[in-house]
């Protein structure tokens, strides 16, 4: 049976403040909500030509090789569940590991693509919001490539509590991400996290990208209780793996 796309429902969560401050300059989490829409809305926008997009990486060959090299070596086997799995990039290269994958993303469109490239039945796709979802079971892996960026300082305690409540009590963890960002997008300058982007219609969008640096960003999951070694790719990715302390 040929994978389909289903509603998640999502549930009312309170809140836990993601850091010491905000990044984004958010006042109110009517202003947050709303930046995080139009996110939503951006890659929604984005679907048609989501895989035509290249990123301006240095040397993203070299990294790319990189990144699937450490999943490999990393070995997501068992019961998998990919979060912001988008056009399915990354669900065919875990499929050479997992037993079955649950994969999430927010926007249709883009859930549409992944379907259509993973012809698998061991592949549930989901569309739901990541920061309103809970799941209906627990996974030995949780996988997440290029999406923690995406997650405002001031929602990433609550979101990475989230991803504790998705684990088996051995279960582990992999995210892969980069921390590149163009002067032009930085339209509330390089303190901020809120970045423009434009679609090839020429729409703009606000967008959230948090620059992490590997040493820091170890450091602040190990506050969380986290116990996963970020390492930083020859260029501006990194990579992480691990599981709870």
């Amino acid at each position: 049976m040929p994978p389909s796309a289903e509603t998640g429902e999502g549930r009312g969560l309170d809140l836990v403040p993601g850091g010491r401050g905000s990044v984004n300059g958010m006042s109110t989490e009517k202003e947050l909500d709303g930046l995080l829409a139009e996110q939503r809305s951006y890659y929604h926008a984005l679907a048609p030509d989501y895989l035509a997009q290249q990123l301006d990486l240095p040397d993203l060959a070299g990294m790319a090789d990189e990144l699937t090299e450490a999943l490999d070596a990393f070995g997501p086997a068992g019961s998998v569940l990919e979060l912001a799995c988008g056009p399915g990039v990354w669900t065919g290269r875990l499929l050479r590991h997992a037993t079955d994958i649950t994969a999430v993303d927010a926007s249709a469109d883009v859930l549409g693509l992944a379907a259509a490239r993973i012809a698998d039945e061991r592949v549930r796709f989901v569309q739901a919001d990541l920061f309103a979802w809970r799941p209906e079971q627990r996974y030995d892996v949780v996988f997440m490539g290029f999406w923690i960026s995406h997650v405002p300082a001031e929602r990433f305690a609550f979101f990475w509590a989230m991803v504790a409540d998705c684990l088996t009590p051995d279960g582990r963890v992999f995210f892969c991400d980069d921390a590149y960002r163009t002067d032009d997008e930085l339209i509330e300058g390089p303190e901020s996290s809120t970045i423009e982007r434009h679609v090839p219609d020429g729409t703009t969008y606000r967008i959230v990208k948090v620059p992490h640096r590997p040493a820091e960003l170890e450091r602040r999951l190990r506050e969380l209780g986290w116990d996963i070694a970020v390492h930083p790719t020859s260029g501006p990715c990194y990579w992480g793996s691990g599981r709870r302390a």
